[in-house]
């Protein structure tokens, strides 16, 4: 009986030695500097820029129409006047919604491809870390410090950021 207490003993001594492994990731550098997120801006700055396009080209047409009615408006009634004015300002308001709703909507559009790139560099370092043998995997950036030391050969950044551009690139 003594014989298989010590026994016990000493297997729950060795497995309670067991070293885990625990490697950390800068997760600001590992989502900005990932190709794929590289590429998304580069591509929604391109909608930026045509949706600019568009919008000074309406407003250029705008004031060409104020301008015109300006003019109009001097030459007619004064109920006439305040009828064209009117209308600008009504056709300026519903110019203004949508303008500011196709903003919105690309805004919300590359928030969402954002967030399910956030959500598939979690899934891809978890299975980095279930792959590799680790235990824990910690993140880190400049807003919300959980590691405040860490070897370098610990830091798995560029380890797992090399490793997601090459899955991108697939």
């Amino acid at each position: 009986m003594k014989h298989i207490f010590y026994i016990v003993l000493v297997i729950l001594a060795f497995t309670s030695c067991q070293e885990k492994k625990i490697g950390y990731v800068d997760n600001t550098t590992l989502i900005n500097e990932i190709q794929e997120k590289k590429d998304l801006e580069t591509k929604f700055q391109g909608k930026q820029e045509a949706f600019k396009k568009k919008t000074d080209s309406i407003s250029q047409a705008f004031q060409l129409e104020v301008q015109q009615t300006q003019i109009t408006a001097q030459k007619s009634s004064q109920k006439k006047a305040q009828e064209l004015i009117g209308g600008l300002q009504q056709k300026q308001q519903l110019l203004q919604q949508q303008v500011q709703f196709e903003e919105q909507q690309i805004t919300l559009a590359f928030q969402g491809e954002i967030d399910s790139l956030i959500i598939k560099v979690k899934d891809f370092v978890k299975d980095y870390g279930k792959t590799n043998g680790y235990t824990y995997i910690l993140g880190t950036s400049d807003g919300a410090s959980s590691v405040l030391y860490g070897t370098d050969e610990n830091n798995l950044t560029q380890t797992i950021l090399e490793a997601l551009d090459t899955e991108y690139k697939k």
